[in-house]
C-alpha cells in the first residue's frame, strides 16, 4: 500500500472519530482535530503537489476561513482578550480548519467513514440522551455540557444520517442493514435534541425536513420507487414515536413556557424569563453596534459596555450573568463591527454558495453530499439565530469540522465519479 493510501486511511477513520465523539466524549471536539494535527505535522514532506491538487474553489473556501480567523485574531490582540469560554486558542481554529481541508484534499477520507461516523454520533447521543432522562432523570439532557449545543449538535447529526440513509439506499440490496442503522441514528439524534429541551433547535426542523426532501427527491427515480413504503412507514413510526416522547418529557411544558414568557415580555415587560433575557441581550446587542459599527467593542470591551446599559437601567439586569449575546450575528457585529460581521457571513456564505452549485450534480452520491453540506450551513444559521453556537468549543468545531470533512468528500467524489467520466469520454 501506498504512502497516500495509509494517510488517506487514517484521515478517514480520525474524520470517522471526530464525527462520533463530538458530542458523545468530553473533549472529542479537541482531541482528533489534534491528532489530525500531529499526523500533518509528521507527514509534511509529502505535501509537495498541495498548489497541483487544489482548485479556485478550494482556495476560496480556505480564505473565507482564513478571513474569520484573521478578523477575531485581530480583535484579541487589540483587546488582549484571548480567554474566550471555555476554549483555548478558539481564534485559531478557523485557521487549522483551513490546513486539515488542504491535507483531506490532498488525501481524501473514503465516503463511507463519513457516513458511518454521523450515524455512530447519532446513536450515541440518542443512547446518552435516553440513560440520562430515564436512569438518572435528568431534566435536561446535556452530556455533562451546554443542553443547547449538545440538542443542536444531536439533531443535525440525527438528519444527516437520515441522508445517509438515502446513501446506503444507492449501494444495493447487501447495504440494507446500514440503512436501517441509519434510519436508527435519525431517530436517536431527533430523540437526543428532544429530550435535551433545546427549543432554538426547533426552530431549525422545518428548513431541516425541506433539505430532506430535496436529498430524496434527488435520488434516482428507481430508488425512491424501491424504498418509498420502506422509508414511509419508518417516518410514520418516527413522528409517532416522538409525540409520545414529547407528551411525557421535558420538550412539552418547555415550549409552553416559551410562549408564555414571550407573551410576558411583549405584553408586561417581563425580562426575568430564559426568552425575555435573551430578547433584552439581543436589543442591547444592537444597541452597542449602533454605537460603534465599524470597530466593535472588542472582546474585552462588550461585557463591561453591555453592563453600563444595565446600570443606566436600559437593560434587564439578569443579562450580566451571561459572557455571550446568544446570536452569533449580534454578537459578532457587536464585538467586531461590520468587518466581523461580513467574516462571519463570508463563513457562512462561502460554504453554503459551494455546496449549493453541486446540488444538481449528475451523480446522485455528489447530490447527497452537496445538499449534506448545505444542511449544516443552514442549521448552524438557524442555530445561532438564538445562540452564540460559534463561540462554543463543540459548536465551533463542529461546523468547522463538518464543513470541511463534508467538503472533502465531496471533492473526492467528484474526481472519481464515472458520471463525470463519460462526460469528457463524449
Amino acid at each position: 500500500m501506498s504512502v497516500s493510501r495509509v494517510i488517506a486511511f487514517v484521515n478517514g477513520w480520525l474524520l470517522f472519530l471526530f464525527l462520533a465523539f463530538l458530542i458523545a466524549i468530553p473533549l472529542g471536539y479537541a482531541v482528533v482535530p489534534l491528532m489530525i494535527l500531529g499526523v500533518i505535522l509528521f507527514s509534511l514532506p509529502v505535501m509537495r503537489r498541495v498548489l497541483s491538487c487544489l482548485d479556485n474553489r478550494d482556495l476560496t473556501f480556505c480564505l473565507a476561513l482564513l478571513f474569520y480567523s484573521s478578523v477575531w485574531l485581530l480583535d484579541v490582540w487589540k483587546s488582549g482578550e484571548w480567554s474566550i469560554g471555555d476554549g483555548v486558542a478558539m481564534p485559531l481554529w478557523s485557521a487549522l480548519a483551513a490546513l486539515i481541508l488542504i491535507w483531506c484534499r490532498l488525501f481524501p477520507p473514503l465516503p463511507a467513514l463519513w457516513w458511518s461516523g454521523l450515524c455512530t454520533g447519532g446513536l450515541l447521543a440518542g443512547g446518552i440522551a435516553l440513560f440520562e432522562h430515564r436512569v438518572l432523570m435528568l431534566d435536561r439532557a446535556s452530556n455533562g455540557m451546554n443542553a443547547i449545543p449538545f440538542g443542536n449538535l444531536a439533531l443535525l447529526l440525527g438528519c444527516l444520517s437520515l441522508i445517509a440513509a438515502f446513501w446506503w439506499s444507492l449501494q444495493g440490496h447487501r447495504a440494507r442493514w446500514k440503512v436501517w442503522l441509519a434510519l436508527a441514528a435519525a431517530a436517536g439524534g431527533s430523540m437526543a435534541s428532544l429530550l435535551s429541551g433545546t427549543r432554538g433547535g426547533w426552530v431549525a426542523a422545518p428548513v431541516l425536513a425541506t433539505l430532506i426532501w430535496v436529498a430524496w427527491c434527488s435520488m434516482p427515480d428507481h430508488q425512491v420507487r424501491q424504498w418509498r413504503p420502506r422509508i414511509w412507514l419508518f417516518v410514520s413510526l418516527v413522528l409517532l414515536s416522538l409525540v409520545g416522547i414529547s407528551l411525557v418529557s421535558v420538550p412539552a411544558h418547555r415550549l409552553v413556557a416559551a410562549v408564555e414568557q414571550l407573551q410576558a415580555y411583549w405584553l408586561l415587560g417581563e425580562r426575568s424569563g430564559s426568552v425575555g433575557a435573551r430578547l433584552e441581550m439581543w436589543r442591547g446587542g444592537l444597541m452597542l453596534f449602533s454605537e460603534r459599527p465599524v470597530t466593535g467593542w472588542g472582546e474585552a470591551g462588550l461585557q463591561p459596555a453591555r453592563d453600563i446599559l444595565v446600570k443606566r437601567g436600559e437593560l434587564y439586569q439578569g443579562v450580566s450573568r451571561f459572557t455571550q449575546l446568544h446570536s452569533d450575528a449580534i454578537d459578532t457585529a457587536a464585538r467586531r463591527g461590520l468587518v466581523g460581521f461580513f467574516s462571519l457571513m463570508a463563513l457562512y456564505g462561502v460554504p453554503l454558495a459551494m455546496f449549493w452549485r453541486c446540488r444538481k450534480d449528475p451523480d446522485p452520491r455528489v447530490r447527497l453530499v452537496a445538499i449534506s453540506g448545505v444542511m449544516i450551513v443552514m442549521a448552524f444559521i438557524v442555530f445561532g439565530l438564538s445562540q452564540s453556537m460559534l463561540r462554543d468549543v463543540r459548536g465551533l468545531s463542529g461546523y468547522l469540522g463538518l464543513c470541511v470533512g463534508c467538503w472533502t468528500i465531496l471533492r473526492a467524489l467528484e474526481s472519481s465519479t464515472p458520471y463525470r467520466h463519460s462526460q469528457r469520454a463524449k
